[in-house]
């Protein structure tokens, strides 16, 4: 888990460096959460402290979650969504390895759907000429919020950016000429998604995880939103965008590889990640939230069990 961690650390220093310090805030804020958690529980079930916590693992559960969240999220939502994960999401389950659901992707969803505006307050883009806030800035924001100070650093993200202009008839073309899109996708984001991709090379190469999973992410959700860019160029974003997210490159190679909640063949593991690329693009497309790949990751884990069990390699001599 160390090395997993140690992936995302170029994710996170771009993520700095192009936000500002909230992102630190909130990756200390539920590591500790988690950690706690975890021992709370562990302590009420009976069970050893130190195997639990020395594999690391809920750590990159609340990591993984904090780098999911705004880093101007307030302090009690990221408490909530930790807690959730931890309890709800990995030990309702039975703990470590029994859990049928991403916990971090469980606490992420849960605040999404209790508390929306405060999970849509995302800082502003570059471009927008708004500076990223300083540490103590972005500690107040977090743990002391005001309207008016929220409201002068906050700013949409690329993708609910693209989803309200498309509700309100403006062409993809339009869109992408305003001041938060880069070069492919939203200014700033598409740099830390290139970081996230280049930790999951890492991944790759260290051995960490399979190349199945992220290639079949890839490919379902550049499916989905190619054809629908080939049919429409006006109304639906070119695949490269979808892709230049963050939440795409986090999602293919962090979460969804998840050995504890994806499929365990390799076609299977193909299958699964191209149902969650898929699930991804449709949700972002015509889902209600500007981004489903948690969704997406959900109902991937759901499916994973039939997953496996039609894409198993029969073994000769016994009946199926």
């Amino acid at each position: 888990m160390a090395r997993v961690s140690a992936a995302l650390v170029p994710g996170v220093l771009v993520y700095v460096w192009i936000f500002g310090p909230g992102v630190l805030i909130q990756c200390a804020l539920a590591m500790v959460a988690a950690v706690a958690t975890e021992a709370l529980i562990l302590r009420w079930r009976g069970r050893p402290l130190r195997p639990a916590l020395g594999d690391g693992s809920v750590m990159v559960t609340g990591l993984l979650l904090a780098l999911c969240l705004s880093p101007l999220s307030p302090w009690w939502a990221t408490l909530i969504a930790t807690v959730f994960a931890v309890a709800l999401g990995k030990h309702a389950f039975g703990g470590l390895g029994q859990n049928l659901f991403n916990p971090a992707m469980v606490g992420f969803v849960f605040v999404l759907l209790c508390f929306p505006a405060q999970m849509n307050q995302w800082p502003a883009a570059p471009a927008a000429g708004a500076a990223s806030p300083g540490f103590t800035e972005s500690l107040a924001m977090i743990f002391v919020p005001t309207a008016d100070a929220v409201d002068a650093v906050s700013g949409a993200s690329a993708l609910n950016h693209m989803k309200s202009r498309l509700g309100l008839m403006e062409m993809v073309s339009e869109i992408r000429t305003g001041p938060v899109y880069g070069n492919f996708g939203g200014r700033g984001w598409e740099w830390i998604a290139l970081a996230w991709l280049a930790g999951g090379v890492a991944l790759l190469v260290l051995g960490l995880i399979r190349w199945h999973i992220p290639a079949g992410f890839i490919a379902g959700l550049t499916c989905f939103s190619g054809i629908n860019w080939l049919l429409d160029a006006d109304v639906y974003a070119a695949p490269l965008f979808h892709l230049s997210t963050p939440g795409a490159m986090l999602g293919a190679f962090f979460i969804a590889t998840d050995p504890v909640t994806a499929a365990t063949s390799d076609r299977g593991r193909l299958v699964y990640g191209a149902l969650i690329g898929f699930l991804a693009g449709l949700l972002r497309t015509w889902g209600i939230y500007p981004d489903g790949i948690a969704f997406a990751v959900l109902i991937g884990n759901a499916c994973a069990p039939l997953i496996d069990r039609c894409t198993q390699p029969r073994v000769l001599g016994v009946i199926q």
